[in-house]
């Protein structure tokens, strides 16, 4: 088996952390790419769930600059119901 050069840019801390995890569980991230490669060209597939986080929408970000506009303004505020207050 023939193999080549694969160079792509990695967040420091996210590298990091896949070294530590790695060297946890004995694996080089040369390693860990491959195995994550071979899966992917088994499947067909990005070997898990890929999905948007729902609090960066649009209709929750109108949602929060409301709400901070808001509480800027002293308006719509009421004690948090998980806060006691004496």
């Amino acid at each position: 088996m023939a193999t080549t050069m694969v160079n792509f840019r990695l967040d420091e801390e996210d590298k990091k952390g896949m070294e530590m995890v790695c060297n946890e569980i004995g694996l080089s991230m040369s390693a860990a790419f491959s195995i994550f490669a071979k899966k992917v060209r088994r499947e067909k597939r990005i070997p898990f769930d890929l999905s948007i986080d729902p609090f960066y929408s649009e209709e929750n970000l109108q949602r929060l600059t409301k709400a901070i506009e808001d509480a800027k303004a002293g308006r719509n505020m009421s004690e948090h119901e998980l806060i006691e207050v004496d």
